[in-house]
């Protein structure tokens, strides 16, 4: 290799290692406070629960149940409520 192109070998290789770690380095970007959300975010804010659902949360909780045991228990409860209707 020549010494012109061992120098331009140097500068294509600290040209892509210095256009990478720009990449790299770029931050996150931040999240949006909840006190600026706009008004549409507000307006389709959760529904409140049904009583149903109330009654097999507080079940569920007595049984200390946690994870997909809670989630299996509550979904089995809800559905047990409307065939009941």
């Amino acid at each position: 290799m020549t010494l012109s192109s061992r120098a331009a070998a140097t500068a294509f290789a600290s040209l892509f290692l210095l256009s990478s770690a720009a990449f790299a380095q770029t931050p996150a970007p931040a999240a949006a406070p909840a006190a600026s959300a706009p008004a549409a975010a507000t307006a389709t804010a959760k529904k409140p629960r049904s009583a149903a659902s109330l009654e097999c949360s507080k079940e569920a909780d007595a049984k200390g149940l946690h994870g997909k045991e809670r989630k299996k228990f509550r979904s089995d409860c809800k559905k047990e409520a409307a065939d009941k209707k």
